[in-house]
């Protein structure tokens, strides 16, 4: 993919949620958090792909009345991009959460055939506790395969991980196990990208914004040079470094949630008819001159 201006590849692709990656060195918010330099190695090619999360399929209520059509029109968008992504992932709360077994497994396979609309050629996908706390993720897998994973694309290692499927919410000890050994076989120089649901800190424990043995993880990613985290499960843009990990929340495509211990029971925000965007959308990531910023791209 030739380089292109920021702007214009943002204008190009019409939505957000999209990463432009090269070289990628801990992500930064362009407008408040500081950059941290690229680290000296071989120019990586540059790509893009796109994360999408919290679409919560299945959910009917006052805080969206329009979410029958928020993730059709997130789709819709994408296809008529003019600059395609490599691959999309999606960070969990695929589907709103029943305790319907019949049900909930009709609202990940009506998913799955939502998003297969993408007109992109590799489609990743984690669970959210909506998906797979009740039954320790067994209904996700038998629609979307595996909850955990790893793949290498252009010179980055990346790492899809499920810290939902427990349903106190953490990661176990096989997953880390499983990190550890990935990890292992991954060059020291390469940069890691990591997909978690909930956050890999201590957000908010009181709302279960936190993961309950993420400090076993964040001591096994420590000692990477150059690691980034996604994630969502908190519906809103928020961003926090632990050492030198930069983590990064994204907005949900259904209703968006308070800011943490903000008020005292966790609840959506209320539906604005007049809101341009309604606060949720995506968030997109532009790579400058070696250093990835990110900003938010609101679902108009």
């Amino acid at each position: 993919m030739n380089r292109i201006d920021r702007r214009e590849l943002l204008a190009l692709l019409g939505v957000g949620g999209v990463v432009f990656a090269s070289g990628l060195t801990a992500c930064t918010r362009a407008t408040s958090a500081p950059a941290l330099p690229p680290l000296a190695r071989a120019p990586l090619d540059d790509f893009i792909f796109l994360q999408l999360s919290d679409t919560h399929w299945g959910f009917k209520g006052a805080p969206n009345p329009e979410a029958d059509v928020s993730l059709k029109k997130a789709i819709a968008a994408i296809n008529a991009a003019a600059v395609a992504p490599d691959f999309i992932v999606f960070t969990g709360d695929l589907t709103h959460t029943t305790d319907d077994a019949k049900e909930r497994r009709a609202r990940l396979a009506q998913f799955k055939e939502i998003v297969a609309e993408l007109k992109v050629k590799t489609l990743r996908f984690i669970p959210g506790e909506h998906d797979a706390s009740i039954d320790h993720g067994e209904a996700y897998a038998e629609a979307l395969g595996a909850k955990n994973w790893s793949f290498d694309h252009k010179g980055i290692h990346f790492i899809g991980l499920d810290n939902v499927s427990d349903p106190a919410g953490g990661l176990g000890d096989a997953q880390l196990a499983w990190l550890a050994a990935d990890l292992a076989n991954v060059p020291e120089a390469t940069p890691i990208v990591v997909f978690a649901h909930r956050p890999l800190f201590d957000l908010h424990p009181p709302w279960e914004w936190a993961t309950r043995d993420s400090a076993r993880a964040i001591e096994i990613l420590s000692k990477r040079q150059n690691v980034t985290v996604f994630y969502g499960h908190i519906h809103q843009e928020h961003h926090h470094m632990t050492g030198a990990i930069a983590h990064h929340a994204a907005r949900s495509l259904v209703f968006p949630l308070p800011a943490p211990g903000a008020v005292p029971k966790r609840a959506p925000l209320p539906w604005d008819a007049n809101a341009s965007d309604h606060g949720i959308g995506h968030r997109a990531v532009a790579l400058e001159h070696g250093t990835p910023r990110v900003t938010e791209v609101p679902l108009r």
